[in-house]
């Protein structure tokens, strides 16, 4: 099952051939590992080499290593898979605006399917929630929240567990992104405005109503995001600029 190397093998090799096992569900969330000196005698490979890699793919979520109990698949939940993705966007504005576009393809789609499949209860719990942001219009990171819980209510009104498996992966960088943009001067209130958009076309059952009121809405946050990204390029190309050159110093 679990394949065999070279006595010299990459734990990179390693990583992969794990992997390939997860991905063809060979390996499931929950099992257990055997234990280090097995599996690399299995695997024909150093016990070095299988602990780095072991330990990169704890790193990534993927397993965890339970001291005195062994090693185990993690739950392999979108969110704990992408957990490390902060730093991806604090080093990249531009993964940002791409986070916008793929959530431009896919969240007005979800919101005009949940518009014909929503329950009168989920319609509640959606106004609920847009109340609550607008008690916390001061509070960003409360406010963040609140926002996230809007957009996955929504998701799981869409009844589609496919595509909300993949609102579940964007919601997780969504987070990251919020706590950029939820600071900005006036996007709460737009925000709320939007969500107060939103709720009543879904209420409406009207799928084209609540497609643009969500469209309207990441759009009016994306331009919050791009003026803040100019900014801060245009400051930093301000410092660079006020720097003295080696040849001058």
């Amino acid at each position: 099952m679990f394949g065999t190397f070279k006595k010299s093998a990459l734990s990179e090799d390693i990583v992969e051939n794990l992997l390939k096992l997860i991905r063809e569900r060979e390996l499931r969330p929950g099992d257990k590992l055997p234990p280090e000196r097995d599996l690399a005698a299995m695997m024909q490979v150093s016990r070095p080499s299988l602990r780095e890699a072991l330990r990169a793919l704890s790193i990534m979520n993927v397993i965890e290593i339970r001291q005195g109990a062994g090693t185990y698949v993690t739950s392999l939940e979108p969110n704990l898979l992408m957990s490390h993705l902060d730093f991806v966007f604090a080093l990249n504005d531009a993964a940002f605006l791409e986070l916008f576009e793929a959530r431009r393809i896919l969240e007005p789609g979800l919101v005009a399917m949940a518009a014909e499949r929503i329950t009168d209860e989920e319609i509640a719990q959606l106004e609920e929630c847009v109340h609550r942001s607008l008690a916390l219009i001061d509070d960003f990171e409360a406010f963040a929240e609140a926002d996230m819980e809007m957009h996955e209510l929504i998701a799981k009104a869409a009844r589609n567990s496919i595509l909300e498996r993949c609102m579940a992966g964007i919601s997780q960088l969504g987070r990251v992104s919020r706590r950029r943009t939820v600071g900005l001067p006036g996007v709460t209130r737009r925000s709320v405005q939007d969500h107060l958009a939103i709720v009543a076309a879904l209420k409406a059952r009207d799928p084209d109503a609540a497609r643009q009121a969500m469209l309207e809405h990441l759009q009016h946050v994306e331009q919050e995001l791009k003026h803040l990204t100019q900014c801060d390029a245009a400051a930093h190309g301000s410092g660079r600029a006020m720097e003295p050159s080696k040849e001058t110093a």
